[in-house]
């Protein structure tokens, strides 16, 4: 189970046209952005990553108003493993959490292949899965299977931001709760 104060968010490269056609778009960009308000309401550390962004373009406006105004910066990589950016994983150790939430696109590569990065590397890792998607849904359906394989667990907005806050009793509870309604 995800805990408050052992959880970090790694968002991935929900960047630029891409992030607009891929499968269900709308619908995933509307669960990262619920995710990422109550993640910032719930003072969970964000890390924030951008594939190529001279080529992939910048992260989605919908998401970034929120990360920028939570005076966060994107993590540049190109690596489809972000535990293979020295930058990130700084980043990543700076935060002393052990668990990873992770979510972004796409599902079947950078996703993938950053969770099973940092599962390797000894990090308990829980994939959102209604807040990730490939340009075909075959794609993020293989790269949720695989994940699985790996043990990587698999959560959703609503489950992830439940457990972290453990408690429907305090502010927290009551600013979370209009986001998932």
């Amino acid at each position: 189970m995800l805990n408050h104060e052992n959880t970090v968010f790694v968002l991935v490269d929900v960047q630029g046209k891409l992030s607009k056609i891929v499968h269900d778009s709308e619908r995933v960009i509307g669960n990262l952005s619920t995710l990422i308000q109550g993640l910032d309401i719930l003072h969970i550390p964000i890390l924030w990553l951008e594939q190529y962004p001279e080529g992939l373009g910048k992260t989605n406006e919908a998401l970034s108003t929120y990360l920028t105004g939570a005076g966060l910066e994107a993590i540049h990589k190109i690596t489809f493993n972000a535990a293979k950016n020295q930058t990130f994983m700084d980043a990543l150790e700076t935060t002393k959490r052990s668990q990873i939430l992770i979510a972004g696109i796409e599902t079947h590569i950078c996703v993938y292949q950053t969770a099973a990065g940092l599962k390797s590397w000894g990090y308990e890792v829980e994939v959102v899965a209604d807040a990730v998607s490939s340009r075909t849904n075959c794609n993020k359906e293989i790269g949720l299977q695989k994940m699985r394989e790996l043990g990587i667990l698999t959560s959703s907005v609503e489950m992830a931001l439940y457990e972290l806050m453990e408690t429907a009793d305090g502010q927290h509870f009551k600013d979370i709760l209009p986001l998932l309604k």
